[in-house]
C-alpha cells in the first residue's frame, strides 16, 4: 500500500496522541471506533439521534475499559449542544447505590451498625412497636410511609415546593403508623434512602455531599461527579432534562427540591466506568473485598424469603448470567446501569428524555454483545400477567345538597400538618388545599373518594355519639389510617 506524505504525517500525529495523551483521553478516542456491532447499537438510538431531540449518552464497558461510547441527540435544545460521554446527567435512583455505599463505609469504620434502630439517629421519630433498622431502610422493607405521597396529600406539588431532607424527617416524625411491620414486605421506598442520607450526615459530621466526595468520588477520581445539594449551583456540561410538550416538541423539566439519598447524584459515562470497575477492584474504605461483599448482600424478609435487592443494587440473573443493576427516572431524566460481573461487561445509559426506556435498551445491547455467553433463551417480550380475582367495587351514590352539607367543614391532620376545607361546589363535595382541587365522589357508608396521580384515595368519615361528623380516616393504597379531626 502506498503511503503518501499526508498519510504519513497523520500516522505520526496519531502515534503522538496515543503516546503523550492522558489515558482517559486515549480511552475516549478508542471508544468511537465503529464496527458492525456498534452500528446495530446505533440503530437502537436512531429515533433520538437528531439535532432537534433530547436523547442519551451510552457507555459499553469490557475488561475495565470503554469499548464504545456515544452521545445521541442534544444536551441542550436552546443552545444546540449535543450529548457526549462527557455530558453530566442526573441519574435519579441510580444514586441509591452511592448512598448505600456511604452507609457501608460508615459500618466498616465502626461508626454505625446496619442493625441499629434508626431512633438512635432520629430521636424525634416515633417509637414503633417493631423497631425500624438501617437494614430495613437499605432493603426497602421498613414500612415507613412515602414522603412524596404525604407531601402531595398536603397539597404541595413536587416541583413547585422547596423542601430538604430535614423537612422530610420533620414530616415523618409526625407519622403515627407504618405501612406494615418492618421486615414483613418489600416495598420500594424513596423515603428510606432519604433517611439514610441524613444518618450519613449526622454520624459523620459532614454534609452528605462532602462525605460522598471524600470517601467515594475523590478516591475513584470521579472528577465530574457530585451530589447536587444546591439547586442553584452551576454544573459544567450539564444536560437539561426534557419531556414531550403538548402539540409537539419538548419542554424543560424543572426541579426545585434539595432532597438527597434517593436521588441527587450527577455524573458522566466516563466517570461511571470508574465506579463500575470498583466492584472488581475496590479502592474505597479499607480497600478490601469485604466492602463490596457487604454492598452486594441482598435482604431477607421476616419469613426467610431472600430478596434480590442489596445496597441500592438489584442482584438477579438474566438469561442464566449474574447481573448487578439499577434503573432511575426523575424530572426528565431516565437511566439504567447493567453489569455482568463474570463477563466483565457493563452497559450504562444516561438519558435526558422522560419517555425513553433505557432499561429495555440496555438489555438489548447485552443481547448483542453476549450471545454466546447466555445459558437461557431471551425472556418473552411481554410477561404473562396473572389473572387476579375481581374485587367487588362499591358503586357511587347521589346525595342531596343537605346530605352533603353534613360533611362540610375544616379537618386537620397533625401527621401531615394540613387542614382540608370541604365545601359544596355545584352540588358536589369539594376540597382545595395547595395545588389540590378535588371533587369528591360519594359512596355508601359515609365514604368518599378521588384519584390523584393514579392513586385511589378513600375517605371514611366517623361520627360521635350524637351521630355528628367528627373526622375521617384516609387511605391511599398501602398508606392507611391517616387521621383527620374536624376542627370547625
Amino acid at each position: 500500500m502506498h503511503i503518501t506524505n499526508r498519510n504519513r504525517l497523520a500516522l505520526v500525529l496519531l502515534a503522538f496522541i496515543f503516546l503523550c495523551a492522558p489515558a482517559d483521553i486515549v480511552q475516549a478516542f478508542q471508544a468511537y471506533t465503529h464496527t458492525d456491532l456498534t452500528d446495530n447499537v446505533d440503530q437502537l438510538f436512531k429515533q433520538w439521534d437528531r439535532n432537534d431531540s433530547p436523547g442519551a449518552a451510552l457507555g459499553i464497558f469490557k475488561d475495565g475499559r470503554i469499548i464504545y461510547a456515544r452521545g445521541y441527540g442534544m444536551a441542550n435544545l436552546e443552545y444546540n449542544i449535543p450529548l457526549t460521554p462527557q455530558s453530566v446527567f442526573r441519574i435519579a435512583s441510580i444514586s441509591k447505590q452511592f448512598t448505600a455505599m456511604c452507609i457501608a463505609i460508615l459500618a466498616e469504620q465502626g461508626k454505625i451498625s446496619i442493625d441499629d434502630n434508626i431512633r438512635k439517629y432520629f430521636p424525634e421519630m416515633p417509637e414503633y412497636e417493631t423497631p425500624v433498622t438501617i437494614r430495613h431502610l437499605l432493603h426497602h422493607i421498613s414500612g415507613i410511609r412515602d414522603y412524596e405521597t404525604l407531601q402531595r396529600l398536603a397539597g404541595r406539588e413536587d416541583n413547585d415546593y422547596f423542601y430538604t431532607q430535614e423537612d422530610v424527617v420533620e414530616l415523618l416524625s409526625h407519622q403515627k403508623g407504618l405501612l406494615f411491620k418492618p421486615g414483613d414486605k418489600y416495598l420500594y421506598s424513596n423515603t428510606g434512602f432519604v433517611l439514610l442520607s441524613v444518618i450519613i450526615s449526622r454520624v459523620s459530621g459532614m454534609t452528605f455531599s462532602e462525605f460522598a466526595k471524600k470517601h467515594i468520588f475523590d478516591p475513584l477520581l470521579m472528577k465530574n461527579t457530585h451530589i447536587h445539594d444546591d439547586v442553584k449551583s452551576l454544573v459544567k456540561n450539564r444536560a437539561t432534562g426534557y419531556s414531550p410538550a403538548k402539540g409537539g416538541g419538548f419542554k424543560i423539566n424543572i426541579y426545585h427540591r434539595e432532597i438527597l439519598g434517593d436521588d441527587g447524584v450527577f455524573t458522566t459515562i466516563e466517570d461511571f466506568l470508574k465506579w463500575d470497575q470498583n466492584f472488581s477492584n475496590n479502592k474505597l474504605g479499607k480497600g478490601t473485598r469485604d466492602l463490596i461483599d457487604m454492598a452486594l448482600t441482598c435482604g431477607k424478609l421476616n419469613n426467610g424469603h431472600k430478596l434480590d435487592y442489596a445496597f441500592g443494587l438489584v442482584v438477579e440473573p438474566y438469561r442464566g448470567l449474574r447481573t448487578i443493576s439499577h434503573s432511575g427516572g426523575w424530572v426528565g431524566f431516565r437511566a439504567h446501569y447493567l453489569q455482568f460481573p463474570d463477563q466483565k461487561f457493563s452497559v450504562v445509559i444516561l438519558s435526558n428524555l422522560s419517555t425513553m426506556n433505557p432499561s429495555k435498551i440496555a438489555y438489548q445491547i447485552a443481547d448483542l454483545y453476549l450471545p454466546d455467553q447466555f445459558t437461557e433463551p431471551a425472556p418473552p417480550k411481554k410477561k404473562p400477567q396473572p389473572k387476579l380475582p375481581q374485587q367487588k367495587k362499591e358503586k357511587p351514590i347521589a346525595l342531596s345538597t343537605a346530605q352533603l352539607q353534613e360533611y362540610a367543614g375544616d379537618y386537620y391532620s397533625d401527621e401531615i400538618d394540613v387542614t382540608y376545607r370541604l365545601h359544596l361546589e355545584n352540588s358536589n363535595l369539594a376540597l382545595k388545599v395547595g395545588y389540590l382541587k378535588i371533587k369528591l365522589i360519594s359512596y355508601p357508608h359515609d365514604t368518599f373518594g378521588w384519584i390523584i396521580r393514579r392513586s385511589n384515595i378513600k375517605v371514611v368519615f366517623s361520627r360521635d355519639q350524637g351521630r355528628k361528623i367528627d373526622g375521617f380516616v384516609m387511605d391511599v393504597g398501602q398508606m392507611q389510617n391517616i387521621k383527620f379531626e374536624k376542627i370547625r
